[in-house]
This record gives C-alpha cells, structure tokens and sequence, in this order.
C-alpha cells in the first residue's frame, strides 16, 4: 500500500478523543482511521506524568502495528505529558491536541487573554501557558479544572441544572478574570459547549481543541503530501478499546456523532 493511502492512527485515554475523529472525518473524508481508546486505565487526567508516558508509548505501540502514517493524540493529558517523549521514541509523525488550540487561540484573543479549561493534569502541567508565552509573550493566560465536565459529558448530562450549577462553580473564576478566549482543553468538552457558552456569555470567543486539531492534521499530510488520494472512496474507521466495547459503542454515539457498528477489545 502506498504510504499515503495508510491510516491514520488517533489515541485517547477513552471515548473524548471520538471528538477528534468527527472533525478529521469532515476535514479529511478519504482517510482511514485507526482508533484506540484506553477504556481500561481511564481516566490519564489523575495519574502521574511517568504513568501517562508509559500508557502512552504503549498506545503508540499498538496504533504502529497497523503500518499508521501519522498519529494523533487525542488526549490533553497524553499531549501536555507525553507528546515529547513520543515524538523521540517513535518514528512516525505525531500531532497533540494542545498545540492547534493555542495557536488558534493567540491569533483570534483581541486582549490577549485567555482561559484554558481541563483536566487537572492538563492544567497542572502548565504546557497550555508555556506554550501561550511562546508564541506571544504579552498574552495573559487563565487556568481552571473542571474535573466533572468529563463524567457529565459521558452521562449525556449536558444541559440539565445540575451541569449548569457545575459549570457555574468552575467558570466563576474565569469571567473575574475578564478573558476574551477559552481553550475547552478536554476533548469531552465540545459537548458541553452550550452551556458553557451560556454561563461564560456570548461575547467569549471559543477554541475547540479538536476542531483546530484536525485543520492542523489536514496542513500538515497535505505539506508532507502524505494525505490519501482524492479519488479514493470514502474512508473508514475501525475502533477499538481495552475495556468495555458494548459501553464504548453506546456512549460514543454521542461523541461521534453517529453509530458505532463495531468495537474490538483488544
């Protein structure tokens, strides 16, 4: 097969990275995806950062055996921890979900100040602030985790008084702060994004981690001229998890935005 025409390989702690496979579908139709949740050792966002490299070179591991051109991680936690050591340790092209946001982000705050939410790893890493300076070093930038957006998220709970009063609780903080831009840095997030708009107002821009993930992966296959042929039908997906298939295919209804035919637990 040629190289171009292999799949893409994407890895998530578990079901939120399914976000990241809706957009590559809208941005990249023809390609096949590779996908592997780690349903057995979620969640990665109250773990160590060694724990996280490790469960993460493995996951690599598996997408490699499938012969993938390129790998996403689509997990904030793996990308604020583990993106380093993966792209030293493994010779395939490896893109993190942090990166896209914050370049995102930089270019369309009009003051400079923007709010990250996410998991506690992802926010006691650092990495989304660090990587804000980076790019523009008078930006100011916020952090907040929101624990229970994901288990919320994942019960289907997204716009009842209770998310509402979490939510609220979270982003108080944030809105003192008066940021102009918020990084929903989880990929559970998008699906929470109503009301979340609804608490933080309509006057707050808002960057999608997965969303600007997959515009960066169509960039980077076309630059590399790796993306499938254009005449090639339309591509597929094959999922599979290392717990739980039956609650994965059910759940990640929601998150893809359409059926599951198949999960393998492997």
């Amino acid at each position: 097969m040629a190289k171009r025409n292999r799949p893409i390989g994407i890895f998530d702690s578990g079901i939120g990275g399914l976000t990241v496979v809706r957009e590559i579908i809208k941005e990249l139709p023809h390609e096949d995806i590779i996908y592997f949740g780690d349903t057995a050792r979620l969640p990665y966002g109250n773990k160590s950062a060694q724990t996280i490299i490790k469960f993460s070179s493995e996951n690599v591991r598996f997408l490699l055996k499938f012969s993938v051109k390129f790998i996403i991680v689509a997990c904030n936690s793996s990308s604020s921890l583990a993106l380093a050591t993966l792209r030293r340790r493994f010779n395939v092209p490896i893109l993190g979900v942090i990166a896209p946001a914050v370049k995102k982000a930089v270019q369309i705050s009009p003051n400079g100040r923007i709010g990250i939410i996410g998991t506690r790893a992802t926010v006691g890493s650092s990495c989304y602030q660090r990587q804000i300076k980076r790019i523009k070093s008078t930006a100011q930038s916020f952090v907040q985790a929101c624990p229970l957006f994901v288990p919320l998220a994942e019960e289907g709970w997204t716009g009842n008084e209770v998310t509402l009063k979490v939510a609220r609780r979270y982003l108080g903080p944030l809105i003192k702060k008066d940021i102009d831009t918020l990084i929903l840095g989880c990929t559970h997030y998008p699906l929470l994004k109503k009301v979340i708009r609804k608490v933080m107002g309509k006057n707050i821009k808002f960057v999608d981690s997965a969303r600007e993930t997959a515009c960066e992966a169509r960039r980077i296959l076309e630059k590399s001229q790796l993306k499938a042929n254009q005449v090639k039908k339309a591509g597929e997906c094959s999922f599979y998890v290392s717990d739980e298939p039956a609650v994965f295919k059910k759940v990640g209804r929601r998150f893809l935005g359409k059926r599951i035919k198949s999960v393998q637990k492997v």
